[in-house]
Parts: structure tokens; C-alpha cells; sequence
């Protein structure tokens, strides 16, 4: 009896087809939003784990709050859509842009404002779309006669089916084409549509419906007009964050890629973060590469993890002996970046152009695992510092000890380590990690004016020895002054450190602690 009593026909009307389409979108705007704020926190905060966490518990913590809220929701339950529709749209959709704006117009370094802006923005936003789907559910309720479990069994299936589209076309489709100011936009658009939508298929029950009307124009007008100068907004944003002039701004699947040209010369920003500036990159790639390859004494295979702006393999190519590259690089964006724009191919002496190369577009974990027949004489790990956990298992025991099983048994490996002057436990916590898999690790360090103190770990089957040559025509590096890099004054000196693991990844939250006190 009972079972007679909730089933009804679970055939969908068109207008419950259109209601349940609405929840679809309701769910793909809801996550790009929350997607949106937590790339602007690592972007603008620092590449970190931390800032993602914090943001996608924040809005998940304000969902539940405005699925609470909706429980004092009993009137005019289609007005009270429509209005959250248009907040969502209107707050959401102008989020990414606010944050770019708010953060390029803050002096340097005030972040407290900023922070408070953000997580402000987050817990509005989250609480408005944490209304939607009881709302939603129920409309569909006293609209349409189904059962409760045929009930939620529909909005449910269309809300994570909305949520599953934008996971896979966020980082792949809508962030590389639009960006995040226009991807915020534009589902701005889509939530203010499904209150037009609205308003047209209940225009019979809504009261005062000419200011509900009034209302869905002026926020599609005022969405549209930021559409259609967030181009200009983001151009503007971007030159005062990074002073100089841009010359490359584009966002590939994997990060914000800013090239910078002025009259100091030319820098490279990922996702806000200074990889090389051309006054002294020489200092860094120098003393990143030649250590290695000049110990070796006459490498013939040669790795590069990393490295896209093929810098590195510039050094590797001055050794003659060189016979084959292969650079294993995750973004293909940087390797076709570095090879077609005429300026870049300058700086990097069209080494990726070189017919010794073997470009490979890779995940660096993946590819060494995928290959365990290839082996090198050295391999030069040129990695993004460890400031999240998807980085950090770049500098785990794990990965070193792939490195090793590639390793020719003379070959010598290099890591770029971060700094040992501003975070000493991070970089020798990478050296007891390259000894623990049985390798013998050689740290030294370099100065490079753009970065300061910084620090690189060779690893090795045997014992490095001091070449006695290095290539012509070098700009920093002699076998003169050579020596002095692997001397380290007392406040560089090593101290105790865990291996990173991982299981553990203790090297992402010394990093963020160390890096944390310079912010």
C-alpha cells in the first residue's frame, strides 16, 4: 500500500525536463565558481595546496549554511529563485574579476584586505548557491506530481552531471579559451538566464513581475557589459601587478603563463611566480647544468624534466659530446611558446629547435615509470619549487629513486632545490631525501640576483669530483671560482631533516612554512 502510494508516473513533462535542465546548469555554474576562487587564491596567494583546501571547505562550509537558510524560505517560492538566480549570477559571475582588481589596486604586499575579500566573496556566493537546489526541489515538488525519491533521484542525477561536465572542461576548455574572468562571466550569464527562464514559465504566478523583469535586464546588461571589457580589465590588472610591458599573456590547461619584456630585459611568470629574468638566468642555468655535465666528462644521452623554456638544454648543447636530449615537459604550451616567438627563441639560442632534441609532452612521474629501458649519462631536474603536493611528489623518495633506476652507472643527476639561505629545512630535507634512496648527494649554491641564495643538489652512484674544463664561452661559471659554490657558511649549513615521502610530503609544508614568513 505504502508502495502504491509513492509511486506516480515518473514520465518527465517538458516543463519538468526544462525546470530539471535549470538544476543542471544551476550545479555547473555553482562549481565553476567554486573552481574559480580556489585557482585565484593559489594564483594570487601562492601555488599552494593550502589556499585550495581552505577555499573549497569555505564554500562547501557556506552551502550547508544556505541549505539551512532555505528552510525560512516558505513564499513565493519562484520569486525567491529567480532573486537567488540573479544574485549568484550577478556576485559569482564578477568574483574572478573583483579579486584581480582588488588585489592589482592593494599596495604590495597587503594581503589581510585582500584575504577578507576573498573568503567574504566565497561564503556569500556559497550560501546563495546552497539555496538553489532545496529551492529547486521544492518548486519541482509542488509543480510537478512526483514521488519524493523519483524526486530526488532526478535533481540529484542533474546536479552532479552538471557538476561532472565543468570538473572535466574547467581546466581543459573553459580556463585555457576564456580565462577565469570570462569563464566567471560567462556562467554569470547562464545563472541570470535560468532567472529569465523563470520568470517567463511562472510570469502567471509571480507578483510585481515588470520589476522582476526590470531586474533580469539590468543584470544581463551588466553582465554582458563586463564580458565584453574583461579583456581590457585583466590587461589592466595584470600590467600593474607586474609593472612592465607584457608582451605574452595566456592561460594553457596547467598554468597563467605572463612573459614581461623592458628595458631591464625579459622575465617569465608562472601563475605569478618569477622563473627566470634574462639579466641573470645565465647565473642559474649555468650552475643548474654544467657541475653535472663537465663531471660526467663526455655525456652522450642527456635528460631534462622541466625546463620548457629549453634554458637548460642551451647549457647541455655546449658540450659537444651531446648526442641526444629528450625534455620531458608537462605543458606543451611552454615548449611551442619557446620555439616560435622570436624573442624567447634568442634567449634560449633555438635550442629546442635543435635536431638533437626530443621534445616530450609528459608527466615527469608517469614517464619515467613508463620507460624503464631509457638511460642517461646526466639528468638535469629542472621542477617548479614544491609549494603544493602535486609538485612535492616531484621531490619525494620515490621519485628519486626512478631517477636512479635511469641513471648510467658514471651518470650524475641535478635538482634544483629553492633556497638555502630563505628555507634551509626544505632544501637540505631534499638532500637527506636524494640520500636516502642510496644515491650520494653534493649540494652547492649560487647567487642569482633575481632569487637571492639559491641552491642545487648533484646525485650520483660515486663521489663528484671537481672538473677540470668547463664549455666555452660560459658568463658565470670558471673552473677558478667553481669551488666556492659548494661552500656553505654557517647560516646555510645543514640542520636535521625528515626524508620526504609520499606518504608524508613534509617538504610542501616546510616550504610553505619557510616561504610563508618571507610573504
Amino acid at each position: 500500500m505504502d508502495g502504491a502510494t509513492e509511486h506516480t508516473d515518473t514520465r518527465i513533462a517538458p516543463a519538468e525536463l526544462l525546470l530539471l535542465a535549470s538544476v543542471f546548469v544551476v550545479a555547473a555554474c555553482g562549481l565553476v565558481y567554486e573552481l574559480a576562487a580556489g585557482a585565484l587564491a593559489s594564483y594570487l596567494l601562492g601555488d599552494s595546496v593550502l589556499q585550495f583546501s581552505t577555499v573549497i571547505g569555505t564554500y562547501l562550509f557556506a552551502m550547508g549554511l544556505g541549505s539551512w537558510l532555505s528552510r525560512f524560505v516558505e513564499r513565493q517560492l519562484v520569486a525567491q529563485f529567480l532573486t537567488v538566480e540573479l544574485l549568484v549570477g550577478l556576485v559569482g559571475g564578477l568574483m574572478p574579476a573583483a579579486l584581480f582588481l582588488s588585489h592589482s589596486l592593494l599596495p604590495p604586499g597587503q594581503l589581510v584586505p585582500f584575504r577578507a575579500l576573498l573568503y567574504g566573496l566565497v561564503l556569500l556566493v556559497g550560501a546563495l548557491v546552497g539555496l538553489e537546489i532545496p529551492l529547486v526541489m521544492r518548486i519541482l515538488k509542488k509543480y510537478q506530481r512526483l514521488g519524493l525519491k523519483d524526486l530526488v533521484s532526478q535533481v540529484l542525477t542533474f546536479d552532479y552531471l552538471g557538476a561532472l561536465v565543468v570538473a572535466l572542461a574547467f581546466p581543459l576548455l573553459l580556463v585555457p579559451q576564456l580565462g577565469l574572468v570570462r569563464t566567471g562571466i560567462v556562467f554569470g550569464l547562464l545563472n541570470a538566464l535560468v532567472a529569465v527562464w523563470a520568470l517567463f514559465m511562472f510570469r502567471a504566478e509571480l507578483r510585481a513581475w515588470q520589476r522582476h523583469a526590470w531586474a533580469c535586464g539590468l543584470t544581463l546588461a551588466a553582465l554582458a557589459a563586463a564580458l565584453a571589457g574583461a579583456d581590457r580589465l585583466s590587461t589592466w590588472a595584470e600590467d600593474r601587478f607586474y609593472g612592465e610591458n607584457i608582451i605574452v599573456r595566456e592561460s594553457s590547461a596547467y598554468q597563467r603563463v605572463v612573459v614581461t619584456s623592458g628595458h631591464a630585459g625579459t622575465r617569465l611568470f608562472l601563475n605569478g611566480n618569477l622563473q627566470f629574468d634574462s639579466r641573470d638566468e645565465y647565473r642559474y642555468h649555468e650552475a643548474l647544468v654544467q657541475p653535472a655535465m663537465a663531471a660526467q666528462g663526455a655525456p652522450k644521452r642527456v635528460l631534462v624534466l622541466g625546463g620548457g623554456d629549453g634554458m637548460a638544454v642551451r647549457e647541455i648543447l655546449r658540450h659537444p659530446s651531446v648526442e641526444q636530449v629528450t625534455l620531458v615537459e608537462l605543458d606543451p604550451h611552454m615548449s611551442t611558446l619557446f620555439s616560435t616567438l622570436p624573442l624567447l627563441r634568442g634567449l634560449n639560442h633555438d635550442a629546442l629547435l635543435s635536431p638533437k632534441l626530443r621534445i616530450v609532452n609528459a608527466d615527469a612521474f608517469g614517464w619515467l615509470e613508463q620507460h624503464p629501458a631509457e638511460m642517461f649519462d646526466v639528468i638535469v631536474i629542472d621542477f617548479p619549487d614544491p609549494s603544493n603536493f602535486a609538485l612535492g611528489k616531484l621531490y619525494t623518495a620515490s621519485f628519486y629513486a626512478l631517477v636512479d633506476q635511469h641513471l648510467a652507472a658514471s651518470g650524475y643527476a641535478v635538482v634544483q632545490t629553492t633556497s638555502p639561505l630563505i628555507a634551509r629545512r626544505s632544501f637540505w630535507t631534499v638532500v637527506t631525501t636524494i640520500e636516502s634512496t642510496g644515491l650520494t648527494a653534493t649540494p652547492y649554491h649560487a647567487h642569482v640576483p633575481s632569487f637571492g641564495e639559491w641552491g642545487f643538489v648533484l646525485a650520483s652512484r660515486r663521489p663528484w669530483h671537481l672538473p677540470q674544463a668547463l664549455p666555452a664561452g660560459l658568463r658565470f661559471l670558471s673552473p677558478a671560482t667553481l669551488p666556492a659554490l659548494f661552500d656553505f657558511p654557517l647560516d646555510m649549513a645543514r640542520v636535521p631533516t625528515e626524508v620526504n615521502r609520499l606518504s608524508n610530503q613534509v617538504l610542501v609544508h616546510e616550504f610553505e612554512a619557510e616561504w610563508g614568513k618571507v610573504h
